[in-house]
């Protein structure tokens, strides 16, 4: 008989220790140590901190005091979850065979693999946005909860208008940013994932900014905020540039109510820093929201948005009521009822999955939607009388509803 070779008995140790029960065991354990950990976490790092800490991450990470080097001390959630569905794929085509007295084991050991690897597919394809709209306003964009972009428009032609738009992941990274059919570059001076302004005193040291607002702001790097409820304030020092040209270093927060401008050529440029948008080929108006709550009290009993679903490509053009527990499903997103401010706006969240995403359109457009760095796309946008309100909107300014309606060609980084 031949004696199987040093690989193959190294393979052998390798599948018996990937189907064996003691891994399963110990998989499990290290997941409820996680649950254990994240639930103590959230008190200084809030949920979705705590929740990115050591359910979505390959390590936990530790860093000594006064330290910004990182020592992994924990497997982090991905990485146990990872192994544990390996685990019981292997166990499953080790031991098992197709019949009915064996159904019961199938069913078991195929719920804990949809249970984990469900979770790691939400959050990583799963994107949650927001729609805010008042009554009598239509909305054709998607507001993030969390990201913001800096936001260069050209508002030299009335009946035309040129949007660069640059996310602030991007803007992390630095460097210099060509504005795709234009000859100016965008370069990063300096990026603040969360920051405060303050009026600038005699004693401070001279700000980066030399134009605009930001030459006389000061600006306080903070801590990144993880708490469920709060937000970053992100802000940048950025450099127009065309050529040899520079048109001055700018400070560029959401935190500066007005936009700030510059001419080029005789071009007029508009900066801002925003919300992150995504805009959609269709548009929700807003007709009634209706807000009732529990006779003598403030506690919601029940709130609605009835709406008018428009899309001109497909022909739809359709009434909506949105209540809670009965969603809007509409081209792979799902609009819920989510919150209101005062009587006449709603809070609509629009959740995007792989799952609603396959549903309504093709294999191809799904898995399109994966692609990722950085990148552009030119398209004709019509944006429509009204737009966001609320933390974190902002109307274009200068839009009223009649120029609402002109053309927008939208670069997206």
């Amino acid at each position: 008989m031949t004696q199987p070779t040093k690989i193959q008995q190294i393979g052998a140790r390798i599948w018996a220790a990937l189907t064996s029960l003691q891994l399963t065991i110990t998989c499990l354990t290290l997941l409820m140590a996680l649950v254990f950990l994240c639930t103590l976490a959230q008190v200084e790092m809030g949920t979705l901190g705590a929740v990115n800490t050591y359910m979505r991450s390959w390590f936990a990470w530790w860093s000594p005091r006064g330290s910004t080097f990182q020592i992994p001390v924990f497997p982090g959630g991905a990485l146990v979850g990872l192994v544990l569905i390996a685990n019981l794929t292997a166990a499953m085509i080790k031991r098992f065979t197709f019949s009915w007295n064996k159904a019961g084991l199938w069913v078991i050991h195929m719920g804990l693999i949809l249970l984990v690897a469900g979770e790691f597919v939400a959050g990583a394809l799963q994107v949650d946005n927001r729609m805010i709209i008042r009554e009598g306003e239509t909305v054709n964009f998607l507001e993030s909860y969390r990201d913001t972009e800096l936001v260069i428009r050209d508002v030299s032609d009335p009946a035309f208008e040129n949007v660069f738009t640059i996310p602030s992941s991007r803007l992390a990274k630095g460097g210099a940013l060509p504005l795709p059919g234009s000859p100016l570059a965008i370069k990063v001076v300096r990026f603040y994932k969360n920051a405060e302004l303050s009026a600038l005193r005699p004693e401070d040291h001279a700000p980066l900014a030399n134009r605009g607002v930001g030459a006389s702001v000061k600006v306080t790097e903070l801590p990144g905020e993880t708490a469920e409820n709060k937000m970053n304030l992100p802000g940048a020092i950025i450099e127009p540039v065309a050529g040899n040209q520079s048109y001055g270093v700018w400070l560029i927060s959401t935190q500066l109510g007005a936009p700030q401008s510059f001419v080029h050529e005789g071009r007029t440029y508009v900066m801002s820093m925003r919300i992150q948008r995504q805009y959609l080929p269709y548009s929700l108006t807003l007709k009634k929201f209706r807000h009732d709550v529990y006779p003598g009290t403030e506690i919601p009993k029940n709130f609605s948005s009835l709406v008018q679903l428009q899309n001109t490509n497909q022909g739809d053009n359709r009434e909506v009521l949105i209540y809670m527990n009965q969603p809007l499903r509409y081209q792979g997103r799902t609009f819920y009822q989510s919150g209101y401010e005062g009587d006449t706006i709603t809070i609509l969240q629009v959740v995007w999955s792989l799952r609603s995403a396959c549903s309504s359109t093709l294999a191809f457009p799904c898995a399109s939607r994966w692609g990722g760095g950085p990148h552009h796309e030119n398209h004709q946008i019509h944006p429509l009388a009204g737009g966001s309100t609320g933390s974190g909107g902002d109307r274009d300014p200068g839009l009223t509803p009649v120029q609402g309606a002109r053309l927008r060609s939208e670069y997206l980084w």
